[in-house]
């Protein structure tokens, strides 16, 4: 659908303007309070000069609030920006700088790193709007008062606009995934009409005739995304729910709570929740195991389907959720650059494995030349899904070219996920080939967190690689050797670390070693690196990483 996604969610709110799209914290949210919401920021935003192509960044908790900003830029044709809110103050102003924002709408929780941040960075912001704070400062206005003093503004005409998506990168910084509102509506079908087996509209016209079909008292689908809004599966899935006429609710808390979790998916109904591997997962059955022991177990009569993407979700988690409920666990390999390229989908009583996949149709295992890897031969690949023309890095022309490839006259998005097939077109799936590390979700680059370990004066060379964790899908470790008569201690290194780069790219195991081992011309042998760091964690499995804290 070549629209922009304002005008698509303005016919939702038009279908169904008592119907409620959005709870959370005990607080229910309607079609028409939240484009109220959404308007009345939109006209604050344009007042002060916020227009067609302008980049507005969002770094925000789980939330009604949310949603309402990333509408109102969109109401004016401007490009939301997700802001990790776990980044430091430099972070911030790095990701502002390449984004080249020019307005905030944030947290007031998080105004000690996106204040400075913002004052730092290269573009002066036209307007920042500050949430949940009674004095927002110099400067700034608080997000209660543009609802107060600012009239909706009406809805206009649009076209097909950008949509501007930052992951985690593997350069040590963010990238910006830029692609156009066509390309994110079809994404965002997939986490509602498909999952409901229905086609997705093609046109407003058809949106509109599906909505019209739905009873307003009634919900297609019910959604608890338990990832954070600022991370595509968060977002995407909550979209998806909401252009379908569905409703998303929320965890109240800003950090994950499994019991939490599991008691909305009680109170509302829920029959979809999405998650990310076993970082979400394991806690899950945990929860449902001692409550079940207990005698109270929690009711999951209502619950359709539990879709995991973006880390590993093993056959154990899997099955210790399914002794629970009989639900689909839907397990999803894709990426913010493209996909989905493989999914693995279990029920209650299927034989379950970790990493074992389909191909989804039009999606390919292919060599560096572009062709297909043979089933059944044993060669590892790298995932391919069909992309359009206009998707592309923001301002990084050389690992456009290097991610988006044309084949057979085609373009393909290849992000780095390597993968094997058999001869009955079972998918292995062994992960990024580049040098990062994916910890409960975060992309962690080894390199920038090695440049941060030796700058601390006790360190003479290092190496950070990622290590196996049953719930985390990775931790960071170090492996490092010291100058002499120096000594270094993990909390050390944390609190070193932790003062330049988010918590999640903290090392949570150290390896001290004489010597970091590597070849004559001064390569890093990772593999060494990596058997050590492992020995050294699964040694000491009782030391917990620190907690990434995934929702909200």
């Amino acid at each position: 659908m070549k629209e922009s996604f304002a005008t698509v969610l303005e016919a939702v709110a038009r279908a169904r303007p008592q119907a409620i799209a959005v709870s959370h914290a005990g607080r229910e949210v309607s079609w028409r309070e939240l484009e109220d919401q959404a308007a009345r920021l939109a006209h604050h935003l344009q007042d002060v000069g916020i227009g067609h192509g302008c980049r507005v960044a969002v770094a925000q908790y789980n939330g009604a609030e949310y949603l309402a900003t990333l509408w109102a830029a969109l109401k004016v044709r401007a490009v939301p920006v997700n802001v990790n809110f776990r980044y430091k103050a430099d972070e911030i102003t790095a990701l502002f700088d390449d984004a080249h924002v020019e307005a905030a709408v944030y947290d007031g929780a998080l105004a000690g790193t996106v204040e400075p941040a913002a004052a730092a960075a290269t573009t002066p912001l036209r307007t920042a709007v500050v949430l949940h704070t009674e004095a927002p400062g110099h400067g700034r206005v608080g997000y209660d008062e543009v609802q107060r003093t600012c009239a909706p503004l009406a809805a206009t005409q649009r076209g097909d606009d950008d949509w501007l998506m930052y992951t985690g990168g593997t350069t040590g910084r963010p990238r910006g995934v830029l692609v156009r509102h066509s390309w994110l509506y079809d994404v965002i079908c997939a986490n509602s009409f498909l999952l409901m087996g229905l086609r997705a509209p093609a046109t407003l016209a058809e949106l509109e005739t599906y909505l019209a079909s739905v009873a307003s008292d009634t919900y297609p689908i019910v959604t608890i995304p338990a990832p954070p809004l600022m991370h595509a599966t968060g977002s995407y899935t909550s979209l998806g729910a909401l252009v379908a006429g569905g409703r998303v609710a929320y965890l109240a808390g800003r950090s994950y709570d499994a019991d939490e979790l599991l008691r909305l998916i009680e109170q509302q109904r829920a029959d979809t929740v999405s998650i990310v591997g076993d970082v979400f997962a394991r806690p899950m059955a945990d929860a449902l195991d001692r409550a079940h022991e207990a005698g109270r177990p929690y009711d999951l009569s209502s619950l359709r389907r539990v879709l995991s993407v973006g880390v590993t979700w093993s056959a154990e988690c899997k099955r210790r959720l399914l002794r629970h409920g009989d639900f689909l666990c839907r397990d999803i390999v894709a990426a913010s650059e493209g996909g989905p390229f493989a999914v693995s989908q279990t029920r209650r009583g299927d034989h379950v494995t970790t990493a074992r996949f389909s191909l989804v149709p039009g999606a390919r295992i292919v060599d560096e030349t572009g062709r297909d890897v043979v089933p059944g031969s044993g060669q590892v690949g790298m995932l391919a899904a069909p992309t359009d023309e206009y998707i592309h890095y923001q301002g990084d022309e050389e690992k456009t070219a290097k991610t988006f490839r044309v084949f057979d006259g085609r373009r393909w998005a290849v992000p780095g996920d390597l993968a094997s097939i058999d001869e009955d077109g079972t998918v292995t799936f062994h992960g990024r080939g580049s040098q990062v590390i994916n910890t409960g979700g975060e992309k962690v680059f080894a390199e920038e967190v090695e440049n941060v370990v030796v700058r601390h004066p006790a360190v003479r060379d290092a190496m950070v690689v990622g290590v196996p964790d049953a719930r985390w899908g990775h931790r960071v470790a170090a492996v490092v050797s010291l100058r002499e008569g120096e000594s270094l201690t993990l909390d050390q290194l944390k609190e070193h670390v932790g003062r330049e780069l988010a918590n999640y790219k903290r090392p949570t195991v150290l390896v001290v070693t004489d010597e970091v081992k590597r070849s004559p011309s001064g390569k890093a042998d990772t593999r060494w690196a990596r058997a050590v760091a492992t020995e050294k964690s699964q040694r000491h499995s009782s030391a917990s990483p620190v907690p990434v804290q995934p929702t909200r």
